[in-house]
C-alpha cells in the first residue's frame, strides 16, 4: 500500500510524535510573566552614592579557612568586629559595602568629575550577612546573601529594609512627553563605573532627598540633539549636517530641537546630594552625561 506522505508522522526524541507540517497549539507554548517590580537583588545590590560619614566602627575581621580563602561568599561562614559587648544579639542581620573609586578616572563627559565628588563617596552592597553566634567581642556569622565578594576589612551595617513600589506599566511610558517642570539633574554614573547603560542597570543621578526626591519617584531620562559638553567629542553640529549632509539654509541647534526622551526609571534609594535608579524601559543607550528629569 502507498504510503501517504501528507499525513506522514515521524517519531522524534523519546518516542514523542510530531506530523510533518503540525504546528504546537497556541496555549502549550510557555508564557512569561511580566516583570512589575524590582527583584530583591537589584535592590539590595544597586550601591549608593552619599555625602554623609558611613559608620565604620564594625569590620568584616576574616573567615574560616582563613589560610587561603582572601574573600568570602554565601554560605561561608565569617567573623565580625563586635560582639555581645557592643550590643550584638544572634539573628542580627547586617549589611557589608565598600567605599569604591574609579580607578580608570577618564572623564566621559565635561562635568562628570565635579558632579560625582559633589554626590559624595561611592559604596558597592556586597550582600547581607545574619550572626549566628555571639562572643563577648567578636560575631560569627553566615553569608546569607552575596552581591559581590566579601573581603577582610569591608565595613558592615545594621540591615535597613528598603521597600520599593511597584512598576509604572511601560505602555504608559510616553516618548514624546512635555517638559515636566520638575528638578533637572544628570546621569553622572552607572553601576560598576559604567558610562553606558540599558533597561533593568541600575544608573546614579545627582539629584536626591535634598531636592524632594524619595524611594520610589520616577525619573524621565532625556538627551538634548546636538550638545557636545555631555558627550565624548562628536562631530560639530551632528545635529543636521553632519559629515556636510543638510542643506538647509538655518543651522539648527540643540536649543532649536526637541529633545530625545530615552527612557524612564524608578528611585531604589536617595541620599542627601543622589539618587540610585533602576532604569525600567530603554528606547536606546542611556550614557553618562544624559539629563533626567522628575516626572
Amino acid at each position: 500500500m502507498r504510503a501517504n506522505v501528507a499525513g506522514l508522522c515521524l517519531s522524534l526524541l523519546f518516542g514523542a510524535a510530531t506530523c510533518m507540517g503540525q504546528q504546537v497549539p497556541i496555549a502549550n507554548q510557555p508564557t512569561y510573566k511580566a516583570v512589575t517590580q524590582p527583584w530583591n537583588s537589584t535592590i539590595y545590590c544597586s550601591g549608593f552614592y552619599t555625602n554623609q560619614k558611613v559608620a565604620d566602627d564594625m569590620r568584616l575581621v576574616t573567615g574560616e579557612q582563613s589560610e587561603y580563602k582572601i574573600t568570602f561568599a554565601s554560605p561561608d561562614t565569617i567573623y565580625l568586629s563586635k560582639g555581645a559587648s557592643q550590643g550584638v544579639k544572634e539573628g542580627d542581620k547586617f549589611s557589608v559595602v565598600r567605599e569604591e573609586k574609579d580607578a580608570l578616572r577618564v572623564g566621559w563627559f565635561k562635568w562628570q568629575e565635579k558632579l560625582t565628588n559633589a554626590m559624595g563617596t561611592h559604596y558597592l552592597d556586597l550582600g547581607q550577612v545574619e550572626v549566628v553566634k555571639v562572643l563577648p567581642n567578636m560575631a560569627i556569622a553566615r553569608v546569607s546573601a552575596s552581591c559581590e565578594y566579601m573581603q577582610r576589612g569591608d565595613i558592615v551595617r545594621p540591615f535597613v529594609e528598603r521597600p520599593i513600589g511597584p512598576f509604572k506599566d511601560p505602555a504608559t511610558f510616553d516618548n514624546l512627553a512635555p517638559v515636566s517642570g520638575k528638578p533637572v539633574a544628570m546621569v553622572v554614573r552607572g553601576r560598576d563605573t559604567a558610562q553606558m547603560s540599558g533597561r533593568f542597570d541600575t544608573i546614579y543621578v545627582n539629584l536626591g532627598t535634598s531636592q524632594g526626591v524619595k524611594v520610589g519617584d520616577y525619573f524621565r531620562i532625556f538627551r538634548y540633539q546636538g550638545t557636545r559638553a555631555e558627550t565624548i567629542p562628536v562631530e560639530k553640529n551632528y545635529q543636521d549636517r553632519l559629515y556636510g549632509f543638510g542643506s538647509n539654509p538655518k543651522n539648527y541647534t540643540w536649543n532649536d530641537l526637541p529633545r530625545e526622551v530615552l527612557g524612564e526609571g524608578i528611585v531604589l534609594n536617595s541620599s542627601p546630594n543622589s539618587s540610585t535608579v533602576l532604569i525600567t524601559v530603554s528606547r536606546n543607550e542611556v550614557y553618562a552625561g544624559d539629563y533626567v528629569e522628575i516626572e
